[in-house]
Order: C-alpha cells, then structure tokens, then sequence
C-alpha cells in the first residue's frame, strides 16, 4: 500500500504576520512604549504606529528629563558649571568634564601642562570604558543574556573604586577645572589602574565568548536595525554608532586634542551597520582603551597638574590661601565672580564615549558666560529613529535601542 508524503512549513512570526497583514485588511493600532519602560533606557518615549507586529511609524517623544541645562550656566561661574557637566552623560562624567574644560580654556588661550593633559586622557579612556560597560550590560540583559551585565558591572565597579581615589566621588566626579584638574593623582595610582587593565582583558574575553557566537544574541541583533554609511552621515550620528556603519571619523585621531596625538590606537569600523555590529565596535574600543591607558602611564610626564601661571583663572593652593594676602584676594575674586575669560565665541568638541560631544560658548567676558550651547551626541544619535524602526517588529525595540546605547541626561539637558 503507498503512502502519501506531505511536507509541511513553519513561518516565523514575521513572516506570518506580514502574510496576515496581506491577505486582511487589519486596523492600525497606536502604542505608546515609554517613557516608564525599562528597554527605553531612561524617560524615552516612542510612539509607535502597528501593523500586526509590524512597525508602519516611529515617533520618539523627549523632553521627560529636560533640565535647561544650557540656560543654568548663563547664571553660574565657569567652575560652578563642572558639576552640571557630570550630569549630561552620567555614566562618562570624567569625559565631559575634561570636554568642558577644553572648551573654556580654548576660548582663554589656557594651554594646560602636559601631565594635566595626560591625566585628562587617562581619565576619559577609564570614563569610555566605564560607559561601553554598563552599556553592553544593559543592551545583553535587554535581550536575554543577564550573566553578562553581572559581569560588566562587576568590573564597572572596579573602575569606580579607582575614580574614588583620585577624585573623592564615584559617581559626579567634577574632576577637571579650567585650567587643569582638582588634584594630582595620588601615589601608586596608575599601579592599581594598571592591575585593572591586566585583570579586566581576559574578562572582556570571556564576555565575547558568551555572545559572539550565542545563536540567541546572533539572532536578536544581525541585520536588526540596519543603519546605512550614508544615513550615518546624512543624520549626524558620531561614535560608535556612525563606526559601525563605517564612517571612518574618530575625533581623537582626526582632531586630536589634550595630546591624543602621541599614542597609538586603532579605530574600530563596522560593516553592515546592524546591532551586532554596534555591539562588535564597542568591544573593540574598550580594548583599544586599554592599549591608551597603557601608553599614557608609561609616558606620563612629570610636572603641574594645572597652568599655574593663570593667576586669573586658577585658585591659589590652600596653605597659601591661608598665608598670603594677595593669595587670600585671588582666592576671594575666584569664588565670588567666577575665573576671567575673555570676550569671544568657541566651539570645541572631542570624542565622548556616546560620540562627539561639543560646547559653544559665547562670552562677554567676566566670569560668567552670556550663552551656552551643548551638542549631545545622544540626542544626535537618535534623531534616526523615525526612519530606523519602520518595518521592524516590536520586539526589535529593545535590540535597537540597546545598540545605541544613549542617555537621556544629555537628550534633554
């Protein structure tokens, strides 16, 4: 007796609900993801249009956390705005400090000693590594791998203790001042930095053999959330996300700035532009974090921590403060009105961990600035959504936004 063969098929839910979506005429529906939910990363609001699972329209909605950042320095001191800079990008404050300061200075023409500069690089590599941890952390547990968040921030607290000790905070460091920094770095610092470096390398080895590979990550995030070499550019993404599309621009290399000119790194580049790509690329840079870290140490140059011939800008030391008169007098006029810049405008901006980080400053001279304006690379970052999220599912979401890895501290301000 014959028997009669048949061969039966199992579309994956894309796929039948795009076959769904054909053959029935279905109503749109609207859902607000945000601002309270956990894979928004903070107060981001997305309001979503649907087609079955199928994403038709994209509309982030900000404003949740805004601060009036820009408009609270027109009423403080140039040093009375460090703590301020701490708190756009919260999880990389010793970057933006060190951005802020470079900003301001330039506009002064401050040149900053060398062992100020080499500690500045120091501390924002440490801050990019920092970042990038609890970044991935957040993005692997977003979709599914939670090991690799107990272990990124592990070492992310590692790297606190050490921000501890040479700042006096672990979280708002308010670490760089115009002019240089708040302190030297204590002794047998760079030691323990160092010790960090040589424990945390085969850490960063055993995270990418937990997702590499992992056919669920691999899933969740190849050719989600594609971004194309030219959308890159045309939407003004900077740092690793534009990489991973492959826009070959790192500002450290192409502009560099506080002496990133003497070391030697690697840019990573991505090729396809996708989640996994942006997760590849920021593995690369913590490593090539460390291979800075490394140089920086062994070519730290002895010397000031700070330009102590800015007598206008720079407070005197406190044993002199105490001793002197017309130290007491600088110390006084410093407090009170603010360090004395020039009248002028400058825009500066270097390589935060988020992408390029930028400060305009408009100064009528005195202490205080007239106008402040803060280019967020978050904020930049995310402006491609509407044209991102169309035509991927609901559960595409958090891969996508995850990947970014932004922070709403510094959309808002």
């Amino acid at each position: 007796m014959a028997t009669e063969s048949k061969e039966y098929t199992m579309p994956d839910a894309g796929a039948r609900a795009a076959q769904a979506s054909e053959e029935f005429e279905t109503e749109k529906l609207e859902l607000s993801m945000g601002p309270s939910h956990p894979s928004t990363h903070g107060v981001l609001r997305l309001n979503l249009e649907l087609d079955g699972e199928i994403i038709q329209k994209c509309d982030p909605v900000l404003g949740y956390l805004h601060r009036g950042d820009e408009k609270i320095a027109e009423n403080m001191t140039y040093n009375q705005f460090v703590p301020y800079t701490d708190r756009l990008d919260y999880l990389a404050p010793l970057a933006n400090n060190a951005i802020y300061a470079i900003a301001v200075e330039k506009l002064a023409g401050i040149e900053v000693p060398e062992r100020c500069q080499a500690i500045r690089v120091l501390t924002s590599e440490m801050a990019r590594i920092s970042s990038h941890l609890l970044g991935l952390g957040a993005y692997t547990m977003d979709v599914g791998a939670l090991t690799v968040f107990m272990i990124t921030f592990t070492e992310r607290e590692h790297l606190y203790t050490l921000f501890e000790e040479l700042t006096g905070a672990r979280f708002t460091t308010s670490y760089s001042r115009i002019g240089g920094v708040t302190r030297d770095m204590p002794g047998g610092w760079t030691d323990k930095v160092l010790a960090f470096c040589d424990n945390f390398l085969p850490l960063l080895d055993d995270v990418e053999s937990l997702l590499s590979r992992n056919r669920v990550f691999y899933d969740r995030t190849a050719d989600i959330g594609t971004i194309s070499k030219e959308d890159a550019i045309a939407y003004g993404l900077t740092g690793p996300n534009a990489r991973a599309s492959g826009v070959d621009v790192d500002l450290r290399r192409d502009a560099p700035y506080s002496g990133y000119e003497k070391y030697d790194f690697e840019v990573a580049l991505g090729e396809n532009g996708d989640c996994y790509d942006r997760y590849l690329v920021r593995m690369v840079e913590m490593r090539q974090s460390v291979r800075i870290i490394r140089q920086v140490i062994e070519k730290m140059p002895s010397g000031p921590y700070r330009a102590e011939d800015a007598k206008k800008v720079i407070l005197p030391h406190k044993d002199k403060t105490l001793t002197s008169m017309e130290e007491l007098i600088q110390n006084f006029m410093i407090t009170t009105e603010g360090p004395q810049i020039p009248a002028g405008e400058v825009y500066f901006e270097g390589e935060a961990p988020k992408g390029a980080l930028g400060f305009f400053i408009h100064s009528k001279g005195g202490g205080v600035p007239y106008r402040m304006k803060i280019r967020g690379p978050s904020f930049c970052n995310l402006s491609i959504l509407p044209k991102l999220c169309v035509g991927s599912m609901v559960s595409d979401i958090p891969s996508i936004l995850g990947s970014f890895d932004f922070v709403m501290g510094e959309c808002d301000r």
